[in-house]
């Protein structure tokens, strides 16, 4: 199965640049590279060091608002989860978060915190934590009774039903939701270097554009998705080994 499942990510992969390299040959736009002049690009931005001393910019507001969202996202999602009060308080906030246009925010992030690491962090933070914490809360909530009851019945106690059957029950959620959580972290972290200041891979991207180099805009964007994609199918594999032979999914009441 898991051979099958990678050969059908390798196609799928192969038909996408297979398009990509006709669209670009075509072409559809004189702004839209060719696969192969895109990965050449790459190559060479891999071999003088360019992409390396971007994405240690990057990463920086990338890995500190995504530990931030995932830490008090999974913790502020059980405990909403957990209390109907809390659930009907801070609910709407995060959908409010989740449904505001970022772009209009980051000029209000910027006049209060400036143009430094901690607006590009909170950019992050605004884009992955509602996604985490409203999985979380109702992959909690949604946890089967019956199972909770069976707990209660071998007089476990609330922190044990927590722990051991509620978390576990809801792990596939939870997690989806981090995924979820990373790939808006992602976007976050590039849209915050295009909007507040040009640095990292979003420098890359904006040079790149006003020289009109596409194939190296490209090849920052693609860049950019595969590191996404390494990112999230290692949450994946993460999941695999926490919660080997738990369900994926809840069972019915």
């Amino acid at each position: 199965m898991l051979n099958r499942s990678l050969s059908l990510k390798l196609l799928s992969a192969v038909i996408l640049f297979a398009a990509w390299e006709i669209a670009g040959r075509i072409p559809v736009s004189f702004a839209f590279p060719t696969f192969l002049e895109s990965m050449d690009a790459l190559i060479r931005m891999t071999r003088d060091g360019t992409i390396f001393e971007a994405y240690a910019e990057t990463l920086q507001p990338l890995v500190v608002g995504v530990a931030i969202s995932a830490v008090l996202g999974i913790g502020i999602g059980l405990w909403v989860g957990l209390n109907s009060f809390f659930d009907w308080l801070f609910s709407p906030i995060f959908i409010v978060m989740q449904a505001a246009p970022l772009a209009a925010l980051i000029p209000l992030l910027v006049l209060a915190y400036g143009i430094g690491l901690t607006s590009k962090v909170l950019v992050v933070c605004i884009m992955a934590m509602p996604v985490i914490v409203l999985n979380t809360s109702s992959a909690v909530r949604n946890t089967p009774e019956s199972i909770k009851e069976m707990g209660k019945s071998f007089l476990a106690s609330d922190t044990s039903i927590m722990l051991k059957i509620i978390i576990p029950a809801a792990s596939p959620v939870i997690f989806a939701g981090l995924r979820l959580g990373v790939s808006a972290g992602f976007i976050g972290a590039i849209l915050a270097e295009l909007k507040i200041t040009p640095t990292g891979v979003g420098d890359i991207i904006t040079y790149s554009r006003s020289i009109a180099d596409y194939p190296s805009m490209y090849a920052a964007i693609f860049s950019i998705i595969l590191l996404a994609v390494l990112f999230l199918n290692l949450l994946e594999r993460l999941e695999t080994v926490l919660f080997k032979g738990n369900q994926r999914g809840y069972v019915s009441d």
